[in-house]
């Protein structure tokens, strides 16, 4: 019997239009905000803290089919790099339980 998969996303983000850290994390609060309403994940961001204009995010999503976490990650993706940052780096890994 599968218990599920998760899918795992870790990027890091350059904002050039950031000038202090308080508007570098009005960025990162959106970011995380949309990415968790449109692919219902938890993000934190893992690096980068005292940075100005760059930032590594972890995300990870649930799924019950490795296809559907594997969307998932893509969805995430594909609106990352829709936007004006620019995705500087970025890895994924799908885990399942049972391996």
């Amino acid at each position: 019997m599968a218990t599920g998969f998760i899918g795992i996303y870790s990027f890091e983000l350059l904002i050039p239009e950031s000038h202090s850290l308080k508007e570098k994390r009005m960025v990162i609060r959106s970011v995380k905000a949309q990415l968790t309403n449109r692919v219902a994940c938890s993000i934190a961001e893992v690096d980068h803290h005292d940075v100005w204009q760059r930032s590594r995010l972890t995300l990870a999503c649930v799924a019950r089919e490795v296809g559907e976490a594997d969307r998932l990650v893509d969805t995430a993706e594909r609106w990352l790099a829709a936007q004006d940052f620019e995705l500087i780096s970025h890895e994924r890994e799908l885990v399942s339980l049972d391996d």
